[in-house]
């Protein structure tokens, strides 16, 4: 056997390949759960084993990792070797093709990465149908509780679960993108402990479960390959997206603090950097940009303690709307009639630093890039084009178009003084020409290495990721951008489910989140704007509303807020993340824990009506993870550690007070 450790689990294979153990320090001393007995009818063994990787030949009925086109195959296994983890070598002698499977613990995680290269050996070019990153495995003798987040536009991040005794589960995306619809995240809970899983990549992927009769859940999750197959070559090979696990003992919340960990180990270095507060200048004039009307903005932003000031859409030539412009991306001289660098430098000489939003993935048929570079687009041949809000999508793993976006954006960050790079992706692939290979792949790759290059060329520029909201969130996004946009949905009530679910997995130093005006499209229930402060507050806080009209009231009461996230953001950022109770129940919080500085944010999810009308009792947020015999304090009152976790913070809502944010200091 051979045994992997992260930082408080291990994870064991076998010989044969198969999982012995997954879980604490130890938990591969004694037999495996994973193993079974009896006889394998009408099957075979692969079939029903925990198989870490199956190609079709091994696992032909519940679902095969790898498949080739035309070919059964069955690999001989080779070489396992120790080597940044754990490395083992597989070979199919009839086509040629070899294996590589990778098992490594991110340093100081307790995520478990698994990941294939497949490399065609053999004389004849070898066509993949099927291109798995790895199998997770679960023991689930009474079945398996699978928790997922669903959406759509505006609405993203929902949890669900569904209870699977047998049978498959399956989610995913065919869209060339993460998606709306699901995110590449799955937990499975099976009444002893919770087991995660993530796919860092940004295409077309799939996570599917299978529950077997014998009490095992098998969770494949990679690539999904819906353009075309994956052609390889004589000795051309693929690596495969990075398959993420985790164990943890403390259910989804335990869960979601380990993938807080993971992603904060994949910022590296750029974890240390203060995410700044944000103006985002959108709702407030749309594409009616202006440089009077921008630094109008810029003026109040810079009065409430904003630090960073974003010009959104509309800022390019021939852009009056969302029909025309994308592709161009040079400074429209009618709104920034001194020139754009004088506009910038208006704007920074304000104490701001600058931001623009760009869409470098993006042609309007109405625009010049369009007139000179048709063939830049998707498209299938002999077959009409689909816009979709009023686009195309450039074909970006062409190496022109490739260069073409690369050099854009590096004259724009090269000439401006821009510090923040809003990077957005309205629309998903519709149309890919399935006589070329691997579109899919080819995108996704160099979409990765022009997010590379910006890290490497222009390290002082902070990375938004957006996808109409929240479509382009995954592991390989954390680890490029530095900041990701949840949802387009900034109502106060609608953005506390959306962001409820992010945080389940992924963490709050990702999570940007502004103050805005913007009633609520799934539940209308009004909000303070205190509730609005304390919610964006929960992640990286920006602000997007018109405050241009807020009231001399309004600017007080945001510039103080402003102060206090700033004195707390630390905490918010790199401390560790409770969540407490959900925005269906009456106590909806999230705890943010760094040493001895605890910062505590809550809100009243539910009615405002009947508050200080009849008797009530406060509303007890039970703290975590403190210290029982410790004593806390909060302005004048201490709490001991016991009351806190036992009995509960208290907080009193009122129609006036709806969200709170809370310091605690351990004495």
């Amino acid at each position: 056997m051979w045994t992997i450790t992260g930082a408080s689990t291990e994870y064991t294979i076998g010989d044969d390949l198969t999982l012995h153990s997954w879980g604490p320090h130890g938990v591969s001393d004694g037999p495996s759960p994973y193993a079974f007995s009896g006889k394998v009818q009408y099957m075979l063994p692969g079939d029903v084993a925990a198989v870490e990787y199956a190609p079709d030949g091994e696992r032909p009925f519940l679902g095969a990792d790898l498949a080739v086109a035309g070919e059964v195959l069955t690999l001989s296994l080779g070489e396992v070797a120790v080597d940044d983890g754990l490395r083992a070598d597989l070979h199919d002698e009839r086509t040629g093709l070899s294996l590589t499977l990778r098992w490594r613990f991110a340093p100081g995680t307790d995520v478990v990465e698994r990941w294939a290269v497949v490399r065609n050996g053999g004389k004849a070019p070898i066509a993949l149908t099927r291109l798995g990153s790895a199998g997770f495995s679960v023991p689930t003798p009474s079945g398996a509780t699978l928790h997922y987040l669903w959406g759509q536009w505006a609405q993203e991040f929902t949890p669900a679960s569904v209870r699977l005794t047998r049978g498959r589960f399956e989610i995913g995306s065919a869209q060339g993108v993460t998606g709306h619809q699901f995110s590449p995240y799955l937990a499975v809970e099976n009444g002893d402990a919770a087991y995660g899983i993530q796919l860092a990549w940004t295409g077309s992927w799939q996570i599917v479960a299978d529950a077997d009769v014998a009490g095992l859940t098998r969770i494949r999750a990679g690539r999904q390959l819906t353009d075309s197959p994956v052609t390889l070559s004589p000795g051309e090979s693929v690596t495969t997206p990075i398959a993420a696990g985790v164990y943890s003992a403390d259910g989804l919340d335990g869960l979601a603090r380990q993938w807080h960990a993971y992603e904060r180990h994949l910022a590296g270095d750029r974890l240390g950097r203060t995410r700044k507060v944000l103006y985002n200048s959108w709702e407030a004039t749309a594409f009616d940009v202006t440089a009077e009307g921008q630094l109008a903005l810029a003026d109040v932003a810079a009065s409430l303690g904003v630090e960073t000031f974003v010009v959104d859409d509309g800022w390019f030539v021939g852009r009056p709307d969302d029909h025309s412009g994308l592709g161009d991306w040079t400074p429209d001289p009618a709104k920034f009639p001194a020139g754009f660098g004088a506009f910038v430098d208006a704007v920074r000489a304000k104490g701001l630093d600058f931001g623009l939003w760009v869409e470098p993935e993006m042609v309007n048929p109405k625009s010049a890039l369009y007139a000179a570079h048709p063939d830049w687009v998707y498209e299938t041949a002999g077959r009409p084009r689909t816009t979709i809000r009023n686009q195309y999508l450039l074909n970006l793993g062409c190496e022109d178009v490739y260069e073409f976006v690369r050099d854009t954006l590096d004259g724009l960050l090269t000439t401006y003084e821009i510090t923040y790079l809003k990077w957005d992706f309205n629309r998903p692939r519709t149309e890919a020409d399935r006589a070329v290979d691997d579109l899919d792949g080819a995108h996704v790759r160099n979409l990765y290495r022009i997010l590379d290059h910006l890290r490497d060329a222009h390290p002082q520029v902070t990375v938004e990721a957006c996808a109409a909201g929240g479509a382009r969130v995954d592991l390989a996004i954390a680890a490029r951008a530095d900041v990701v946009w949840p949802s387009d949905n900034t109502a106060p009530l609608d953005r506390l489910r959306i962001q409820d679910g992010f945080l389940s997995a992924h963490a709050p130093h990702l999570m940007s989140s502004w103050v805005t005006d913007s009633e609520g499209m799934f539940d209308e229930r009004q909000r303070s704007l205190d509730f609005r402060f304390v919610l964006a507050s929960a992640g990286v806080l920006g602000i997007g509303a018109d405050i241009t009209r807020w009231s001399p009231a309004e600017r007080a009461s945001a510039t103080a807020w402003v102060e206090r996230y700033k004195a707390v953001r630390d905490v918010i950022h790199h401390g560790v993340v409770h969540r407490i109770g959900d925005p269906s129940q009456r106590r909806c919080a999230v705890q943010y824990t760094m040493d001895s500085r605890i910062v505590v944010l809550a809100w009243n999810s539910g009615r405002l009506d009947g508050l200080g009308r009849v008797p009530a009792r406060d509303i007890r947020l039970p703290l975590r993870g403190l210290d029982p015999a410790g004593r806390y304090r909060h302005g004048s009152v201490v709490y001991s550690g016991s009351h806190l976790m036992a009995v509960g913070l208290p907080v009193r809502w009122t129609p006036a007070h709806d969200a709170e944010l809370i310091e605690l200091y351990s004495m």
